[in-house]
């Protein structure tokens, strides 16, 4: 199934929510109020629900949104002040892993659950399994710090090469073909990897594996895998590494691509070389297919998308909860915030973040699904 996607209207209310974030406790325009009690006192004049949600709730995963959760954290924690969320951003891998082993509520993940990992949640969600929900889409940036240069295309064939030690200086003549005006030093390329598993470097290398097959021979995942490099933990380590150090380049969410990063723009053999932008990254993940069965909304993306405008190299995270056999002490909580986060409101405040909202038809599968959780 085609996914069809408002790309104007949603960055729209993107732009409207972050705008007024500050005069806003917190919002989401499905639902219509909360329920008594003194965790709700602060959502008289919200239209987020708590509910019965009360206590901690933890949860650890991608930390390649973690800027979102901070956001949706700090907009429901102000309105449902009986709750406090502890998301530790530990990485996708070490949030799955913390998810199977029953240590958290739900777990973000840039990875659709494997088969083994679905089996393995079963101990932990009694009678049901885990699930994915697609919650943030966005673009991985390619970010670099090269003196002198404020623009840089690459295509898959040279980021390949770069992140694979076969192309290690910048004014190397494949990367001049590309950029014929700018002034390219003779330069050492220091290339920075995740040295955690990873669904950032998992998205990252299936766009190698899929837009440039012949340069690219390894099979993925969230662990690097190719020899050489350096690396950093976290998309804010590889971030920070990219800031201090002359010469570097890495992947990374586009809302960590700031302060002396600058994003490369990819030529996919479109018209144009695409830049990473959140309306360009809605474009490719609009294209998506559901693959996931029963409650699971996992999704398939295009990395080798030519289509004009769309940048191929995507992530969609996804918040992996027990579609039933949730614990009781934190199932109320669990609802009531992905409620939240999967609202209008909640997707609204992507696109200024540096994230793209879900696609229409899916984010409304999601909130069908969430309500259902038991």
């Amino acid at each position: 199934m085609k996914l069809q996607r408002k790309n104007r209207r949603a960055l729209a209310l993107g732009a409207i929510a972050v705008s007024g974030a500050l005069a806003l406790t917190a919002c989401g325009s499905d639902d219509t109020g909360a329920s008594d009690g003194a965790s709700n006192a602060t959502a008289a004049n919200s239209s987020i629900k708590c509910d019965d949600a009360k206590g901690q709730l933890l949860a650890d995963g991608s930390s390649a949104q973690k800027n979102a959760i901070d956001s949706w954290v700090k907009q429901f924690t102000a309105a449902c002040s009986g709750v406090q969320i502890n998301y530790k951003g530990g990485g996708s891998g070490a949030g799955v892993t913390a998810f199977t082993q029953g240590q958290v509520a739900f777990a973000g993940s840039d990875s659709a659950l494997k088969p083994e990992e679905v089996t393995a949640s079963k101990s932990v969600c009694k009678g049901g399994q885990g699930i994915d929900l697609p919650m943030v889409g966005g673009p991985i940036a390619v970010g670099f710090n090269v003196p002198g240069v404020d623009k840089l295309v690459l295509n898959a064939e040279t980021l390949a090469k770069i992140f694979d030690s076969k192309i290690t200086n910048w004014n190397d003549k494949a990367i001049k073909a590309l950029n014929p005006d700018a002034t390219l030093p003779d330069l050492k390329i220091q290339a920075f990897h995740r040295s955690d598993e990873s669904g950032t470097t998992d998205n990252f290398t299936k766009y190698l594996i899929a837009a440039s097959p012949a340069n690219w021979k390894y099979e993925g995942g969230k662990a690097w895998q190719a020899k050489g490099g350096q690396s950093a933990s976290g998309s804010s380590g590889v971030a920070q590494q990219v800031k201090q150090t002359s010469g570097a380049i890495s992947y990374m969410e586009l809302s960590y691509a700031k302060d002396g990063i600058v994003p490369v723009t990819i030529d996919t053999g479109a018209s144009a070389p695409v830049e990473a932008t959140v309306e360009n990254a809605t474009k490719a993940i609009a294209a998506a297919q559901v693959v996931g069965t029963g409650k699971d909304l996992s999704l398939k993306l295009d990395y080798a998308t030519k289509a004009d405008g769309a940048y191929p190299i995507t992530l969609v995270t996804y918040e992996i909860v027990c579609d039933k056999g949730n614990k009781a002490d934190s199932l109320p909580a669990t609802k009531a915030f992905l409620r939240y986060i999967a609202s209008e409101d909640g997707q609204g405040v992507l696109a200024e973040a540096g994230y793209a909202p879900i696609p229409d038809d899916i984010i409304a599968k999601v909130r069908t699904t969430i309500e259902g959780l038991s």
